[in-house]
């Protein structure tokens, strides 16, 4: 395996914090060798500066030009300018004619020698600097004329030995090595800090890793028909594909929006951030009927959120529609051939006991009862359908000890589906019995009535009615009596309300004329949803 394959292997954590390492120590190195340079160059040009301060005030002091007049210039000179010398912490004031010949110097055995080095423009009136070997070794020196009534006359030359200059730039750059150090120390401190925290947020995984699952990752979030929903531990939306938005109708902006916010089902938001996993849970999303499953996330032990999975079951409400139906019917034959078994056997048992009449009696009298319910219902409702249901309805509830009355009649209408009257009729009859589970008095009222515009079904009970907290939100999608937030409940009058809605209609809750609950369902066939 190359080199190369293994750099790429290894985790971006470390990879970032070699690189930041390199960085700090080549930015340290070359800020050190910059201010270095920057430092020479300074201590230099001071350096010349002042030997050319030095030299000026030398040049322009009287004493010099008045030595100069005089017949021994050296004997007058050489004591001064030693001590300027020493006053300026330089290392040599230089006195000198125009032919070179030293007046002054910083060893007496030079005194009457000629000058060594460059004179530039002095001798024409102008100040020349540079750095020169002489007698005293490397330095840098200045030059500059001595004027006597605007006339040269002598030149001053001050220098300061390079050797001197190097010991102050030692210390500077001693200082700037030391800052380098701490910076660098800092850097590294920072890289390091900086490379465990990567490396925790990225779980010590490669770069390599981390492309291949931001692209499996990206590739099946839009791909799935399931929609995703990620939340954090907080309860906010990290993560949602296209799916998900699209069930759920949100925002684009929905990331970072707590799940409370997003107008969701209460069950269905109890279930995402329920603290335990939910498989297959039905819940209703605006007009979409939603199977839900949720689960905590957890890494390493700790949990990060949560994980909800949505599918969306609206389009198999036309079969499940119709399969109700069947079921509906199913349970209207199993009610009637009990009821029909349990008169025939009191009829057998009659003749078995000689009583003919009686039996012939008992017979023609269940008879005239059942047909006298069946022409009743069938006057009621014209779709055989919706009279199956409520005669099923009648005879479930007799079966529980309940009197279900229908009154009224319902007039056909061509633009409501059987199956559409089939969910409201029987989930407000199963609503009410329900509700008279525990209550001594157990009676159902169902009235029929409409016009050529609009179709309304009422249900009252004898049950113990609704509270005005309970009345504001028993159409709520998900929300239940019957069960804990999250249990899958709160289906049925959610779903009488959206049949109302898809009709143009709507869903009164009141209290009935028993003394229990009502919902009085008006549909519109003819107005737009």
């Amino acid at each position: 395996m190359s080199r190369a394959h293994l750099l790429r292997d290894r985790p971006v954590a470390r990879q970032v914090l070699l690189l930041q390492v390199g960085s700090v120590l080549l930015l340290v190195v070359i800020g050190i060798l910059l201010a270095s340079y920057d430092a020479r160059k300074d201590a230099h040009s001071r350096a010349a500066q002042r030997a050319v301060d030095v030299a000026e005030t030398v040049a322009d002091s009287p004493t010099v030009r008045s030595a100069l007049r005089g017949g021994d210039p050296t004997a007058v000179l050489q004591p001064w300018t030693e001590e300027v010398r020493r006053d300026t912490a330089t290392d040599f004031v230089v006195v000198m004619g125009l032919d070179r010949t030293r007046y002054t110097h910083t060893d007496p055995a030079q005194i009457g020698r000629k000058f060594v080095g460059d004179l530039g423009g002095a001798p024409q009136g102008h100040v020349f600097t540079q750095q020169y070997t002489g007698t005293l070794g490397p330095s840098v020196r200045a030059v500059v004329p001595v004027k006597d009534g605007g006339r040269v006359v002598a030149l001053v030359s001050v220098g300061i030995r390079v050797s001197n200059i190097n010991r102050g730039l030692r210390r500077d750059v001693t200082a700037i090595a030391l800052a380098g150090g701490a910076v660098l120390l800092v850097g590294l401190s920072g890289a390091w800090l900086l490379g465990r925290r990567l490396h925790r947020v990225t779980h010590g995984l490669g770069e390599r890793e981390l492309a291949r699952m931001y692209e499996y990752h990206s590739a099946v979030l839009h791909s799935v028909r399931e929609g995703l929903l990620l939340l954090d531990g907080d309860g906010r939306v990290q993560l949602v594909n296209d799916e998900a938005r699209r069930l759920l109708d949100l925002p684009d902006d929905v990331l970072g929006t707590p799940v409370e916010d997003l107008g969701l089902a209460p069950g269905l938001v109890a279930a995402a951030r329920g603290s335990t996993a939910e498989a297959d849970d039905l819940y209703l999303a605006g007009e979409r009927i939603l199977v839900v499953s949720s689960a905590p996330a957890r890494w390493d032990g700790r949990d990060v959120g949560a994980v909800v999975t949505l599918r969306d079951h609206t389009e198999l409400r036309a079969v499940t529609g119709e399969l109700e139906v069947v079921r509906r019917l199913t349970e209207s034959l199993r009610s009637q051939n009990h009821e029909s078994a349990n008169r025939l056997h009191t009829v057998v048992s009659l003749i078995e006991m000689g009583r003919t009449g009686d039996a012939v009696e008992f017979a023609t009298e269940e008879l005239q009862l059942a047909q006298l319910l069946t022409d009743r219902v069938v006057g009621a409702v014209d779709d055989p359908v919706v009279a199956a249901l409520l005669l099923g309805k009648t005879a479930e509830a007799a079966e529980r000890g309940v009197e279900l009355r229908i009154e009224g009649t319902l007039p056909p209408h061509e633009g409501i589906a059987p199956r559409d009257l089939v969910t409201v009729l029987g989930n407000l009859v199963d609503n009410a019995l329900d509700a008279l589970a525990d209550t001594p008095t157990r009676r159902i009222d169902v009235r029929l009535s409409g016009d050529a515009t609009a179709v309304r079904i009422e249900v009252g009970d004898s049950g113990a009615g609704l509270d005005d907290e309970a009345a504001a939100r028993v159409l709520d999608r998900g929300w239940t009596t019957k069960a804990a937030p999250g249990a899958g409940r709160g289906l049925g009058l959610a779903l009488v309300a959206q049949v109302a809605r898809s009709h143009g209609g709507d869903v009164a809750v009141g209290r009935s004329t028993l003394g229990g609950a009502a919902f009085t369902v008006t549909l519109r066939p003819g107005a737009v949803s």
